[in-house]
Order: structure tokens, then sequence, then C-alpha cells
């Protein structure tokens, strides 16, 4: 058992706790790109190690009531069978050729479609949050959202079947590839939902994919029992310390590490590959405060509390205004808020003696 492989587990864990994302999209490439661990070797022991993960972030989803299992099960339908599909292509090529660049490059592209996601899934999020705001309702859905909804058979297998292979393939996806189509085929979920689904939907997926590396890839116990016995403390504490984590930052450095991951893998070389990074990292914050105010929102979110906070105290100095009065001046939300008092014979004689001051 390798002590610093049990740390890198434990690290990855508490990042898939507080994000719900992000197992095989790290794992892999650490193995592959720090330990210098072969890629089907690193897949393989990675798989086992989220078939481990994924039922404690689950396990929360379902007694909160926020699973949608019509979505799980044709999602499964595709996704088993496709995880199979995905292991026995990766054999089949390692029995015919060197398997190891096709194989980098492939979990190249697969962290980079991951790392774009994690992008585009944080706009319609913010996006949604404002709509919500605007029409009165509380800026992030939980359970309000249990709007039943169709569920489209084919384009879910469909879904399911891709995610599946791609999984078995490179052990990335089970979270970030699936989650980002279902938000496209799906608009009517919530975020709870979405997320709900998604994580029930990839305990049978990383599993049935786990086993396929076992019988058919280059699984090693030692490695990922070290993958194990870290991962299993670390995404428990994570999940525990969620709700106090600033989730955002976490996101986009996970969004970041992937990008830097993903780029090394399909051949990028390291001069040009910091350069990228360096212009990634002065122009993305301007990218998405620009994005910001395109939603009518100021371009730095601390600015926004801030103003939420003197709304709030506002409100509060503003308590002895009739009711009508405040709705207009802070928005739908003060109207909801109590009647303002009537004011008493010695504060309506007070206030009639400075009016004719």
């Amino acid at each position: 058992m390798d002590l610093l492989l049990v740390l890198t587990g434990f690290c990855v864990g508490v990042v898939v706790g507080l994000t719900g994302m992000g197992g095989g999209a790290l794992m892999t490439p650490l193995l592959v790109l720090l330990f210098g661990i072969q890629p089907l070797a690193a897949i393989s022991s990675d798989l086992v190690a989220a078939a481990f993960m994924k039922p404690v972030g689950s396990a929360v989803h379902i007694r909160r009531g926020t699973v949608n299992w019509s979505l799980v099960r044709w999602l499964c339908v595709g996704s088993i069978p496709g995880s199979f599909g995905g292991v026995l292509i990766i054999r089949a090529v390692s029995d015919v050729a060197d398997v190891e660049t096709p194989v980098k490059i492939a979990l190249g592209v697969a962290l980079l479609i991951a790392a774009t996601s994690l992008i585009i899934k944080a706009y319609v999020d913010l996006r949604t949050a404002v709509q919500r705001r605007r029409a009165g309702l509380p800026g992030r859905p939980d359970q309000d959202g249990a709007k039943q909804i169709k569920v489209r058979r084919v384009p879910t297998v469909i879904i399911g079947a891709l995610g599946g292979v791609v999984v078995g393939l490179t052990s990335v996806g089970s979270g970030s590839l699936i989650i980002i189509s279902l938000m496209l085929v799906y608009r009517r979920l919530t975020a709870s939902q979405l997320v709900g689904t998604d994580l029930v939907q990839a305990v049978p997926l990383v599993t049935s994919a786990s086993i396929g590396h076992i019988l058919f890839g280059d699984f090693q116990f030692d490695l990922a029992l070290s993958l194990v016995l870290g991962s299993l403390p670390g995404v428990y504490l994570g999940a525990r310390f969620s709700s106090r984590a600033p989730d955002g930052l976490i996101r986009r450095a996970l969004a970041f590490v992937l990008l830097a991951s993903g780029l090394k893998l399909v051949g990028l070389a390291t001069l040009p590959l910091g350069v990228l990074l360096a212009i990634t990292l002065v122009a993305a914050p301007l990218v998405w405060m620009a994005a910001r105010r395109n939603l009518g929102l100021p371009a730095l979110a601390r600015t926004e509390r801030r103003n939420a906070a003197k709304a709030t105290e506002g409100a509060g100095i503003a308590g002895d205004e009739p009711a009508s009065v405040t709705a207009t001046v802070e928005g739908p939300a003060a109207a909801v808020g109590p009647a303002a008092p009537h004011p008493t014979g010695d504060q309506y004689d007070e206030s009639e003696r400075r009016r004719g001051s």
C-alpha cells in the first residue's frame, strides 16, 4: 500500500464530496501524469475506487427525494451495456496495437469536454437563478421543482449508452458528461433533481464498468486498495463540509485542473501549455464578469452580496413604511414581509410637528 496514493485518493474524495464531480476526471490523470501508471491500469483501478465512492453521495439524494427513478432506469438500460462495450473496445485495441497513446488522447478529450461542461453548467445555473429571482421565486430551487416530466426513452437510452462507452474507455464522464446531456434534453429538471438523478444512475454505471475492467482490463488490486482507503474518508468529509465550502471557487479550480490535464494528455508541449493556461487565468475572470453583466448582475459576486446585505438592512429600517411602498423600492421579496405597524397617536403628533417645522 502506497501512502502517497492513499493521500491522493483522499484529496480527490474530498473534491467529489464537495462538488459531486471530478472523480474520474481528476483521479485518472493524476495516476497517469504524476505516478507514471499505465493508462489502462489507471482507468481500471480508478473505476473500482469510484464504485465505492458513488453510493455515498447518491444515498444523500435518495433520502432527500431528489431522484427521478424513471430517468435512472432508462439511463441504465443504455449505460450498463455501454460501459461493457467501452471496456471491450479498449481491450480489443490493446490486443492489436499500442494502446497507451490512443487511450491518453481519448482521456484528454474527455477531460476537455468535462471542463467545458462545468463552465456551461455554471452559466446555466446562474441564468436560471436570475430568471427565478425576477419571477419572485427562490434563486436555487430544491423541492419546488418536483414537476413531473415525461421521460423521452430513446434519447435517454442513447445518453446512457454513449456515457457508458466513454466511462468504460476513459473512466471519465459518469458525472460531468451525462449531467450536461440531461440538462439539454430535460430543461424542467431542477438542479437538485439533476444532480441526484445523475449520482444514482452513476452507481450501476460505474459498478458495471469496474466489473468489466476487473474481468477484461488491467486491474491492479494494490493500486485500487490504496485509492479506496483514501477516497472513502475523503468523500465523507467533503460531503459533511459541502455546505460551508465556497462551491463556486472549487468548481472553477476543478475546471482549470481538467483543462490543464486534458491539454497535457492530448500532447500539447509544456511551453505552449503554460502560455495557454496563463492566458486562461487572465481572460476567464473577465469573460465571466461580462457574462454576469449580460444577465443584469454586478460583475463581481461579492458586490451582489454586499448590495443584497444593504437592501436587507434598508428593508429593516423602512419597517415603519407601508408594505406597498417597500415593495416598490425593494422588489417582490419585500411585499411578502410583515405589514408595517400603524403609528400611535404620539407618533402621529410628532410627525405633524416635524412636517410643520
